[in-house]
């Protein structure tokens, strides 16, 4: 018998929040201010990351893997920058970083979570 999949914030496209088998999937995570630099959005991206894996009893010490989307490689220290700030030394994750065509041309970032319960 399979563990049950739970999903969160279920919209036509997407779940935001999937878990199953103790393990927690987060949709890409965008900014909600689009008129931020690469700095800001990644700010708020990471304090939403913060938000919804404590909805579910998980935290940034939990992360497995992040994947970072940058529209513009030219964005990557900045994003760094704020990255380090943010992550829990000796829990780092599985990471990469890729530049990519975003979804409006106004996101500077996007994360993709997998983390533990």
């Amino acid at each position: 018998m399979s563990a049950a999949i739970q999903r969160y914030h279920i919209g036509p496209r997407l779940a935001e929040i999937v878990v199953h088998n103790n393990t927690v999937y987060l949709a890409g995570q965008i900014a909600d201010t689009l008129d931020k630099d690469a700095r800001g959005q990644t700010e708020e991206v990471l304090a939403a990351i913060d938000r919804l894996l404590g909805e579910v009893g998980s935290d940034k010490q939990k992360l497995l893997s992040v994947t970072i989307y940058l529209t513009d490689m030219a964005d990557y220290d900045a994003m760094n920058e704020v990255w380090s700030g943010w992550v829990v030394h000796g829990q780092t994750p599985a990471r990469a970083t890729v530049e990519a065509r975003l979804a409006d041309p106004r996101y500077r970032v996007e994360m993709s979570v997998i983390a533990a319960l």
